[in-house]
């Protein structure tokens, strides 16, 4: 199926699931972005409600949640804030391979009983087609909860995503995803609130100086930082070597280096190949 087809197939089922008032994980990020303006569209047609809502955590940089408040105000949805503190959960600290199933778990039991507190039966998040094919143990507790995920049901991928956000006039249409900052981490190593500060300024610092809308990640092993960087912002890496060197010296830590296969997401679970989301 081409992407006008995959976009006007998910026309149609978000007007479909919108026929009921609904609630939607939000990150402010572009895969929900996308399907909180297509339902806040339809909702308005059947004179039902949308829920946006955000998750406020420990491990997602405040920035995220300024933007999740901005692009909802754009497109005039209910906006509303869940704050929750993953790191509670002793076996979420420790870090596992299946971490990120935990937490999806623990987050999204939230978002039901928000939904229920709300009398709204439907919920939805951004998972896309190209999630599906990597390692995301979440999406089985997205499974096991009875999330929808309109995005990987309509076969849409992340490329497409970004088409149709930037079709439709959708302000983060060409924002870089922006993964909970345990993935910076090896499993294992345990999530530690003082280091994922320090990586998170290091990366917002790093934003201001090669582009708001570039990937950018610090991955850090044990007193080693390893940074990742689209191929084409190396060079610029390299020319201001002793400034970024200096700047992540004086957040702590003690080795820089430029991971020369530039960035690519999940590059923590390249060991897990052979895993899959089940």
């Amino acid at each position: 199926m081409d992407a006008e087809n995959k976009k006007e197939k998910l026309c149609q089922y978000m007007e479909q699931l919108a026929s009921e008032d609904l609630v939607l994980a939000f990150s402010g990020g572009v895969d929900s972005s996308l399907l909180l303006y297509l339902a806040v569209n339809a909702a308005k047609r059947h004179g039902k409600k949308v829920y946006a809502v955000t998750f406020q955590t420990r491990l997602h940089p405040p920035c995220d949640l300024d933007t999740a408040r901005r692009v909802a105000e754009e497109m005039q949805a209910i906006h509303q804030v869940l704050q929750v503190d993953e790191l509670e959960m002793e076996a979420i600290r420790t870090n596992p391979v299946n971490r990120c199933y935990l937490c999806k778990h623990h987050l999204f039991e939230k978002l039901i009983e928000f939904a229920k507190n709300h009398h709204v039966d439907r919920i939805l998040d951004g998972t896309n087609e190209d999630d599906l094919h990597v390692y995301r143990p979440g999406i089985r507790a997205l499974e096991e909860l009875g999330i929808k995920s309109p995005l990987a049901d309509c076969h849409v991928t992340k490329k497409e995503v970004k088409q149709f956000a930037e079709d439709f006039g959708i302000s983060v249409a060409h924002r870089p995803s922006a993964p909970c900052m345990a993935t910076r981490l090896p499993y294992g190593s345990p999530l530690d609130y003082e280091l994922l500060e320090r990586i998170a300024a290091g990366e917002e610092w790093l934003h201001e100086q090669l582009g708001a809308e570039k990937n950018i990640r610090l991955r850090v092993h044990r007193d080693l930082v390893r940074l990742e960087v689209e191929k084409e912002s190396m060079s610029l890496v390299l020319e201001r070597k002793e400034e970024i060197t200096k700047r992540l010296h004086e957040l702590g830590f003690v080795y820089v280096t430029l991971d020369l296969e530039g960035f690519r997401s999940g590059s923590m679970d390249t060991h897990l190949k052979g895993e899959n989301n089940r």
